[in-house]
């Protein structure tokens, strides 16, 4: 049985293996990127805008990174939230799905109708959340998602009156999913007390997260304003990231809406897109425990060692730097590392926020040293959000879903935008098998 199995085995690593010169032999555009890093083009949204580079002729240009939503910078959307010292992931989440930003009469009504969708069908907890806990929260939230398809007497209405209502409850929904599903966890994996609290009514979505996930219910203003602004810079990334893609990719299907946000969910999930931050996490650890990581000189040799695949997880990659579509900055990396700074003074963190930023400084300067100082990299958004979790006391179990709890707003503008185009998407593959014959199993 195991000369048979470990046949079985070589043979599907065998026929699953695509030689990567293949690709360029074919002009096949791998990752849907251009040769130049460029994205390939293969819709048209309104929504938002990621600016990493200009195009000059047939020269890539690297310029300061911006996002615009709704054509509306990031950094001026914050800047007004902020000097107003304002919850805004709300208003967000508004001018992602109708494309203004909320009055006051607007605003009130989104907060009613998320507070009437953060209630749960009867006994959803019990037999949903609290039956057959996974080790990873991310797991449960694409399980509950899935069950709440039962719970709808109209699942599979696609129209877009119905869309609208259906990801309004799934935008108030995924932020308590989010907490019972880690409050279980803990419960039943990790053997911790299961305690339950209700929502706090007129609390923007920071506030409840923050009420619901800690034992005690106490935090402040300023940390519920941190929380925000994470909520904020997650929200929406342009139609070209992964899941924002998968969403799209699943809604064309005309597929229900339950099974376009799982989809997006389990993409998000992954270490090359929304679970990077643990991987940052992870790293940082690494060298932690094997460096004396107070001295900059010992984290250049260790991140020389990372570099060059001599250690660590051998890819050669050093987390949280590097971006798709940003070159010289990544604009939600700016925002986060001044609030990663400011929240660091003074505190037990100032030591971790000196370490991730000389592993920003000194692994562009290493890359550029390789490539030249002409190539143009910079840190990623996951650099620093998963000190500032820390700094909220967060457990890193939750790093990945408090990205979907923020990044489902986007996914529903996406869907939203797919479903009125009614066309499936169906991209064309190289197939690269020879033509075979049928041969009669005796023969075989």
């Amino acid at each position: 049985m195991e000369k048979e199995r470990q046949q079985f085995m070589d043979r599907v690593e065998k026929i699953t293996e695509i030689d990567p010169s293949s690709y360029g032999a074919h002009n096949i555009k791998r990752g849907l990127r251009n040769r130049d890093g460029t994205g390939v083009l293969v819709g048209i949204t309104n929504i938002s805008d990621v600016v990493g580079y200009e195009v000059q002729g047939d020269k890539i240009r690297p310029r300061e990174g911006e996002l615009y939503i709704r054509g509306i910078g990031l950094h001026e959307l914050i800047e007004g939230f902020q000097r107003e010292k304002r919850f805004g992931f709300e208003e967000i989440i508004y001018l992602l799905l109708t494309g203004v930003l909320p009055n006051l009469e607007d605003l009130n009504f989104l907060q009613e109708v998320l507070w009437e969708q953060r209630v749960f069908p009867p006994y959803f907890n019990e037999d949903i959340l609290f039956k057959n806990t996974s080790q990873n929260i991310m797991n449960m939230l694409q399980r509950a998602v899935l069950a709440l398809y039962s719970y709808d007497d109209h699942p599979e209405d696609t129209r877009p009156s119905s869309a609208l209502m259906k990801s309004l409850s799934l935008i108030g929904k995924l932020p308590p999913l989010m907490v019972f599903s880690y409050k279980a966890k803990r419960h039943y994996h990790d053997d911790e007390s299961l305690i339950i609290h209700r929502g706090k009514k007129g609390g923007s979505t920071a506030e409840n997260i923050l009420h619901l996930l800690r034992d005690n219910q106490e935090f402040t203003r300023e940390e519920a304003l941190l929380l925000d602004l994470l909520l904020i810079v997650h929200a929406e990334h342009g139609g070209g990231n992964n899941s924002a893609f998968a969403t799209h990719v699943v809604s064309s299907s005309g597929t229900d809406i339950y099974s376009a946000i799982t989809t997006a969910l389990g993409a998000l999930k992954g270490p090359r897109h929304g679970g990077a931050n643990l991987k940052v996490k992870e790293m940082t650890r690494f060298i932690k425990d094997n460096c004396h990581w107070k001295k900059k000189g010992e984290v250049s040799k260790i991140l020389d060692k990372i570099l060059k695949r001599e250690i660590y997880d051998q890819k050669g990659l050093v987390y949280g730097i590097g971006h798709a579509v940003y070159t010289k900055s990544d604009p939600r990396c700016v925002l986060l590392k001044k609030a990663a700074e400011k929240n660091a003074q003074n505190t037990k963190y100032e030591e971790d926020f000196q370490l991730l930023q000389w592993i920003e400084e000194l692994t562009i300067e290493k890359i550029q040293n390789r490539k030249g100082n002409d190539y143009a990299i910079c840190a990623n958004v996951d650099l620093y959000s998963g000190l500032i979790y820390e700094i909220l006391g967060i457990d890193e179990q939750l790093y990945t879903p408090m990205f979907a709890i923020s990044r489902i707003a986007g996914w529903c503008a996406h869907l939203l935008e797919q479903i009125r185009d009614e066309k499936i998407m169906r991209p064309g593959y190289v197939n690269l098998h020879h033509k075979n014959r049928y041969i009669p199993i005796k023969e075989r």
